[in-house]
């Protein structure tokens, strides 16, 4: 009988462009393919896996120990948010609210009010040349930076000897109510830099999502009114606003969540670990840095063996993503629309078991 289930989202491994992937300006995007090229990418324990003899990608093997599939997200986008709610089981039909001109002058107007403090920027922008550009006017005024992306996030950004850590989390906390109905985005974020010019600004680790309730139930919910435990990793917590999350462990990034991870193997529990590694997307996939993003495939892979042969015989492991975010894609910056693999493992499963293409992250 299954007991333990690990859940572990490659926040953004995508796997090649899904059909519609037009209607998002993503034509030819392939997160997988793209880190493959780099020097240095390993991947010959996903390999044994399945990763590669899923649908649309080459360099499969005679029977892999997993059981694999492509998934192609049903929902109307191609955010965190929505793709990790689709995991979950819930289809958002609807995209939420994006602002690609910046956001309206009576948000702007009400969150100055709400803040009492001025703003900066208000348009779509690279997280890292955000700071670049206002970081030195935003020391020398206090207003505050707020820009957006091609998702749904209002994000905040303030140097932390300016605007301590956890006022600006007052301050996203804020938005975040203000934040509803049609200027209801996914995710507000909280965006702490450091340094005293241009040259030195640099992000920190304390960024924070407040992202909305989910709409309705998601299988955390389910499992939690079962009595189950669910253990959400990284930043599982703010992407469904701690609704259905029993217990959080909140980590600085890949390498602490696989960490965390190893750990919660030899844990007795009952239930989910649903682990996010969000540095694929956040340092990798937006920044463009293809060398990194296969760097980072590497860790997993090599953290891979050591995990499988902790688990018990009960135990099943998952590996997704929730969207794509392809580093070789220069067109922009923003997530990609992509298919995601699907990567199921446990000692008592049939091996090397084909599901196809599925028609939903679900």
């Amino acid at each position: 009988m299954i007991k333990r289930v690990f859940l572990i989202v490659l926040d953004s491994l995508g796997v090649g462009e899904l059909p519609d992937a037009y209607k998002f300006h993503d034509e030819g995007s392939n997160t997988l393919r793209a880190i493959r090229t780099s020097k240095f990418f390993v991947g010959d324990n996903l390999k044994k896996l399945g990763m590669f003899n899923i649908d649309g990608v080459e360099g499969g093997i005679e029977n892999p120990t997993g059981v694999y599939a492509r998934l192609s997200e049903k929902s109307a986008g191609k955010d965190t948010t929505v793709g990790h709610w689709e995991i979950a089981g819930l289809v958002s039909e609807n995209p939420l609210p994006t602002f690609p001109d910046g956001f309206p002058k009576e948000v702007i107007d009400e969150f100055e009010k709400q803040t009492g403090r001025k703003t900066l920027c208000n348009k779509p922008y690279s997280g890292t040349e955000v700071i670049k550009d206002f970081g030195k006017e935003h020391v020398d005024t206090g207003a505050l930076i707020v820009y957006t992306s091609a998702d749904s996030v209002f994000q905040i950004a303030a140097n932390e000897a300016i605007v301590p850590v956890e006022k600006l989390y007052e301050i996203c906390a804020e938005a975040r109510r203000m934040l509803v109905g049609k200027y209801g985005v996914g995710r507000v974020i909280a965006r702490p830099f450091v340094g005293d010019c241009a040259a030195n600004f640099t992000r920190t680790p304390r960024r924070h999502d407040f992202s909305l309730v989910p709409p309705a139930d998601t299988m955390l919910d389910v499992l939690q009114q079962a009595g189950k435990s669910t253990i959400g990793v990284g930043k599982i917590h703010d992407i469904f606003a701690g609704k259905g999350v029993s217990e959080t462990i909140r980590t600085s990034g890949n390498t602490e969540g696989l960490k965390v991870t190893m750990e919660l193997a030899d844990r007795d529990f009952d239930g989910l670990a649903f682990v996010n590694l969000v540095d694929f997307d956040m340092l990798y996939g937006h920044r463009r840095d293809v060398a990194g993003y296969a760097a980072a495939a590497a860790e997993f892979n090599d953290w891979l063996p050591t995990f499988m042969d902790k688990m018990r015989p009960d135990d099943i492991l998952m590996v997704t993503a929730d969207h794509g975010c392809d580093p070789s894609y220069t067109k922009t910056t923003d997530h990609t629309r992509e298919y995601v693999p699907f990567l199921i493992y446990g000692k008592n499963l049939r091996h090397g078991v084909d599901l196809g293409t599925r028609y939903c992250f679900g």
